[in-house]
């Protein structure tokens, strides 16, 4: 139980954003270190406070002796010692104890006996009071006694309500500090994700010259951009070479291809050739023809890597043309009795390159020829919807498994041995996806291994010209 406990919050964890992650950390952090410090306050705090009004209180009592003078047989007293400063209470009394002048509080117990310099702690109806008598000397008077009290339950109160207070600010500051801590990471993320972008539109675009571009800096980010700009500018050269080495070698093969296809063609001609060696020519000049037509192909996208394929476009009928081309599959798919069947709504009209466009479609035909299964069937549908062109090619022949479903695309690439004995040069695929992208087109593949494949395309449609 505990490991699946783990391993939802794990997924949970995944789901969320680095920024949404690191605000929340931070915001945790930041409330945890408030709320200690509020208790740190409620504790410290209590204590400071009391010590204050003990100290104020001493400090009152202490300055209210300068303000009692005997002056033509009367006491005289400074209007101030009837002010509540900071709540503490002061007074004057006799020496058998009668009130001379001052307040007390209403439920202080003034009953209590003088005791000089004593502080003490008392309570009287339900409130908690600290008590400080100074017995003084007046001269030409005698005798007289000064008491200071300060309410311990008053100043507890007001405490309280400074930590009330706080506690009902506190959601208030955590919202603060989580759009805060949201801001903060979200500026410095915001390299994070110019570097997201960057890679994301290279994977899209398939472009390499794409750049991060931070400039400088001296922090870690700032450090894996630069490295990953570096790291671009290696691939993107080692591509290129790798990409003019393709050409120079497609280019350079065609021509000893061609001989070897024209001295096939010459051999053949003889009559008087026995038929062993007939047949032996005859294999030469197929491989020789499959050779030629990679190298076109393989020449070609290399040109389209490179930006240099030419797309020569025009209106065509894009009907018309589908319906050749099955055509001429027909002719591959009766050596396996496999049969074609066409749903192709007429005078749909693109605007592209011809041959391109014959050879999307032959290369498409011929891959669900080459593993469609025998005496199976190949559905061809076409057909129009808003401003597009759909169409389908669909087989029942092996399929593809779904874990090389993400690779057909890929140059060179067969699924498994039983392919590999066939006669492709795994550039077919590759190919037709590129003149898709030519044409502004998307194209899909699904597949059930043992059941069939189906492409599913789509081209942008014209008016007729």
């Amino acid at each position: 139980m505990n490991g699946r406990k783990k391993q939802k919050i794990n997924g949970r964890m995944k789901k969320i954003s680095l920024k949404m992650k690191l605000t929340l950390l931070h915001a945790f952090l930041m409330t945890v270190v408030v709320c200690l410090l509020l208790l740190l306050m409620a504790s410290l705090g209590g204590r400071e406070m009391m010590a204050g009004v003990r100290i104020h209180l001493e400090d009152k009592v202490q300055k209210a002796q300068d303000d009692i003078h005997y002056e033509k047989g009367r006491l005289k007293f400074q209007s101030d010692l009837m002010d509540l400063e900071r709540g503490i209470y002061l007074s004057v009394y006799s020496s058998d104890g009668t009130l001379l002048y001052g307040k007390i509080p209403y439920a202080f117990d003034n009953s209590q006996k003088f005791s000089d310099k004593e502080l003490r702690k008392t309570g009287s109806r339900g409130e908690e009071f600290y008590l400080l008598d100074s017995i003084i000397q007046i001269p030409g008077y005698g005798v007289a006694a000064v008491r200071g009290v300060a309410s311990i339950t008053d100043a507890k109160e007001e405490f309280e309500k400074v930590l009330k207070i706080a506690l009902v600010a506190l959601p208030l500051m955590a919202a603060v500090i989580v759009l805060l801590s949201y801001y903060m990471t979200v500026h410095t993320l915001q390299p994070v994700s110019r570097i997201t972008r960057t890679v994301h539109s290279i994977q899209k675009e398939g472009d390499l010259s794409l750049r991060i571009g931070l400039g400088e800096g001296n922090d870690e980010i700032y450090q894996m951009a630069a490295t990953f700009d570096r790291l671009l500018e290696q691939i993107e050269k080692s591509m290129g070479r790798e990409r003019q080495f393709t050409s120079d070698v497609s280019h350079e093969l065609r021509t000893p291809i061609s001989s070897i296809l024209l001295q096939c063609e010459t051999l053949l001609e003889d009559p008087h050739m026995d038929e062993e060696t007939r047949e032996g020519l005859e294999m030469i000049r197929k491989k020789a023809e499959q050779l030629s037509h990679m190298l076109s192909q393989l020449l070609l996208l290399s040109r389209a890597d490179q930006g240099r394929a030419r797309v020569e476009r025009e209106v065509l009928d894009f009907s018309e043309l589908t319906r050749m081309s099955v055509e001429v599959a027909c002719e591959n798919a009766w050596e396996k009795r496999i049969s074609i069947e066409q749903e192709i709504t007429p005078d749909l009209y693109l605007e592209g390159d011809e041959t391109l466009l014959i050879r999307f479609w032959m290369n498409l035909l011929n891959n669900s020829i080459c593993y469609g299964r025998e005496e199976g069937h190949i559905r061809v549908k076409v057909r129009p919807e808003e401003g597009v062109i759909c169409g389908q090619i669909e087989d029942d022949g092996i399929g593809i498994s779904q874990e090389a479903l993400p690779h057909i695309w890929e140059r060179f690439y067969q699924e498994d041995p039983s392919r590999s004995r066939r006669d492709s040069s795994g550039l077919g695929l590759s190919m037709v996806q590129w003149i898709v992208k030519a044409h502004q087109g998307q194209i899909r593949v699904e597949s059930v291994r043992g059941k069939g494949t189906r492409f599913s395309f789509t081209f942008p449609s014209c008016e007729k010209g």
